[in-house]
């Protein structure tokens, strides 16, 4: 959904009137509060891979594209993630545990003034800086932007326009759904064609990390490549 009427001015979003501060800059948020239910031992967003949390790895790929970045977490999880990746990012911690990816994904957007927000999952290290970029260019005067890959449009990587995307996730938690796709539905972005998308990234950058055995063929291909 475009921003701007037909005459070129700004349409006005769900929120503005009680918006309480002018939106700016760039925020990056990482949603790292599931349970890890397929990962037993250990969190997924700890598990390490090339020598680094794959927290680290996603902080590392949406840092250099953002003005500030934001992790949304649970409190018990908040003091493990610091060790890991260190002090220097802000943490929005869910008040209310197990609720979904929309109501992590709604208090991180309530922790930053940002006018766009790139969204990565914990458990997605290979997408790279470059198409984080790019997705902000293609979610501009928009509520956002996603790609599609593999002939389907993905919920997340997102660029999504903060104050939308929060109206979204309102609508979204109203309607007792707490899917990310149903979230995606309410805020209706831009869809970067397939063919756009191959052209910025490798077929491999969108790969979810949801099991120990993802993680295992993911090392596996990692040592391939670098005999």
């Amino acid at each position: 959904m475009s921003l701007t009427d037909e005459d070129g001015t700004a349409a006005a979003t769900p929120g503005d009137a009680a918006a309480s501060h002018a939106d700016t800059g760039r925020a990056g948020l990482i949603l790292a509060g599931g349970r890890s239910e397929r990962f037993p031992t250990i969190d997924k967003a700890l598990a390490p891979l090339a020598g680094a949390p794959l927290l680290d790895h996603v902080v590392a790929a949406v840092a250099p594209t953002v003005d500030e970045l934001i992790i949304n977490c649970r409190r018990d999880q908040q003091a493990a993630f610091a060790e890991a990746i260190g002090n220097e990012h802000r943490f929005a911690l869910d008040p209310v545990a197990d609720r979904g990816p929309v109501a992590g994904l709604r208090t991180a957007l309530a922790a930053t003034a940002a006018t766009y927000a790139a969204v990565v999952p914990c458990d997605m290290p290979f997408v790279p800086a470059g198409f984080i970029e790019y997705l902000f260019g293609q979610a501009q005067h928009n509520t956002g932007a996603i790609p599609c890959v593999d002939g389907q449009q993905r919920s997340l990587p997102a660029v999504v326009h903060v104050r939308a995307a929060a109206a979204a996730c309102e609508e979204t938690q109203r309607n007792r759904d707490d899917r990310l796709a149903a979230f995606i539905s309410a805020l209706d972005p831009v869809v970067v064609p397939e063919r756009a998308v191959t052209a910025h990234v490798e077929p491999g950058a969108f790969a979810n990390i949801d099991t120990h055995e993802d993680l295992a063929a993911v090392r596996a291909d990692e040592q391939r490549s670098t005999r």
